[in-house]
């Protein structure tokens, strides 16, 4: 019964990431599924700033602290290790669920590209970044990283291994292919609102701190073989030092 629920609670996390993956997706291109972030409610600039930030920093924060190996040893006393990655997806699922449900929306526009061939350009940019995230979860271990290997093998008596660090795909160009894809994701926007603006900038700064806080526990946990794979391979840029 305990593999049972413990399966059972991690494919519930994964598929709450892939809906709330979805949602985001429609939420950053307006594509009209479920809400854009120029749609919604409209207050004062200044309130709607300050809620978008804190929603963000909300996510921002408890998706950093619940990643850090000394967080991750204080919460075993009521999280069992086997559904410690799955209620991290969990968490991360309900703070992103809560920016795409209570974001208020800043549409004046800071940019607004009306030549087709550029417009077509900058979508193609932007779903080329959200292709890279994908591809790069899946040239890690995708299964590892949403939580569903740790409860697969807890449910057929096996004991978990951590997956292996290699370079491969991807990560043979950059260290951190999922953060790059991001980043193309966010700022290829043919229509630029103050409010997108905001979202692409404040995600920027958490994509930058989280490199700094997750290369030190890689270094950390990996040692000299991870410090030559850092002098060699560049951050997010695609190319060899």
């Amino acid at each position: 019964m305990r593999r049972a629920f413990a399966l059972g609670y991690g494919i519930v996390a994964y598929l709450g990431f892939v809906g709330v993956f979805v949602a985001l997706a429609d939420f950053v291109a307006q594509q009209g599924l479920l809400r854009g972030i120029d749609e919604g409610t409209r207050v004062a600039w200044a309130a709607a700033l300050a809620v978008d930030l804190a929603l963000l920093a909300l996510f921002g924060i408890s998706h950093s602290l619940l990643a850090r190996p000394w967080c991750k040893r204080l919460w075993r006393w009521a999280i069992p290790t086997v559904l410690e990655r799955s209620t991290y997806v969990l968490v991360a699922n309900l703070a992103l669920a809560l920016v795409v449900w209570q974001w208020r929306p800043m549409p004046q526009a800071v940019w607004h590209v009306d030549v087709p061939a550029a417009r077509a350009t900058l979508w193609g940019i932007h779903l080329l970044g959200v292709v890279i995230l994908v591809v790069a979860t899946f040239q890690t271990d995708h299964f590892d990283l949403f939580g569903l290997r740790q409860v697969w093998l807890h449910a057929r008596g096996r004991r978990y291994t951590p997956v292996p660090f290699q370079e491969r795909g991807l990560y043979r160009r950059m260290r951190h292919p999922m953060m790059a894809g991001m980043l193309l994701w966010m700022w290829s926007a043919p229509t630029m609102s103050v409010g997108r603006l905001a979202f692409a900038a404040a995600m920027s700064g958490y994509i930058a701190i989280g490199i700094v806080l997750e290369e030190r526990d890689l270094t950390r946990t990996l040692g000299a073989p991870y410090q030559a794979y850092r002098r060699r391979v560049r951050a997010v840029i695609p190319l060899r030092r």
